[in-house]
């Protein structure tokens, strides 16, 4: 996408107050086209079908279907929307279970309004986002679990290094394809294997254990 292309937002969340305040903010910003609002998962799913946004801005905890699983039914269409939720939960198993799911982003609805503008800039240049305090949870989460020590012990190859190193700088497919110079079809792959090599299943999981190897 072009980058001077503003992104097609659409908004999903069950809190009108709310909803309309975030609205508010994001829409004198050139680089966002706000085209729906949605006060439920199945009207969020609807909308984002029929509008094919850019980028979704998508509740955890909602009546009826929830975030994650709303989350998982978009990524199973195979979209290219970057879906960024933002929640006031900071509990480690929601954050996880989101990230899993295929989340390109995760901030909490307490963030500041300047800050949650700039977070959602970076989600729309291509950058994974998330709410500074929460990559310490991630982190400790990850800890917790087994996972290999370092890339040798992962067994990278040298192209899944340079993959793993281009996502801890918050580069999507499209981006590492370029500056590779291969095909975005083949960045997946890599980060598929290199996921599986890791023990891990986002992308973001990725990043923060890359950052975590440099300290």
């Amino acid at each position: 996408m072009n980058p001077d292309t503003p992104q097609r937002l659409l908004m999903i969340d069950d809190h009108p107050l709310f909803r309309k305040g975030v609205l508010q903010l994001i829409k004198p910003e050139p680089e966002f086209d706000v085209v729906g609002e949605a006060s439920s998962g199945q009207e969020g799913l609807e909308l984002a079908e029929r509008l094919q946004p850019d980028m979704i801005l998508l509740d955890l905890n909602m009546r009826g279907m929830d975030g994650v699983e709303v989350l998982k039914v978009i990524k199973s269409w195979g979209s290219d929307a970057r879906v960024v939720m933002l929640t006031v939960s900071d509990e480690a198993a929601d954050l996880v279970a989101a990230l899993r799911a295929g989340a390109d982003g995760y901030l909490l609805k307490e963030t500041e309004p300047e800050v949650l503008l700039a977070k959602l800039k970076e989600a729309a240049a291509g950058q994974m986002t998330l709410s500074d305090r929460l990559a310490a949870l991630l982190a400790r989460s990850m800890r917790q679990d087994t996972r290999p020590r370092d890339p040798d012990e992962a067994g990278l190859t040298e192209q899944e290094r340079r993959i793993l190193d281009l996502i801890a700088l918050g580069r999507s497919n499209k981006l590492i394809a370029r500056e590779l110079d291969i095909a975005e079809s083949t960045v997946k792959v890599h980060v598929k294997h290199l996921l599986r090599k890791l023990g891990l299943r986002s992308r973001v999981e990725a990043a923060v254990w890359a950052v975590e190897q440099r300290r």
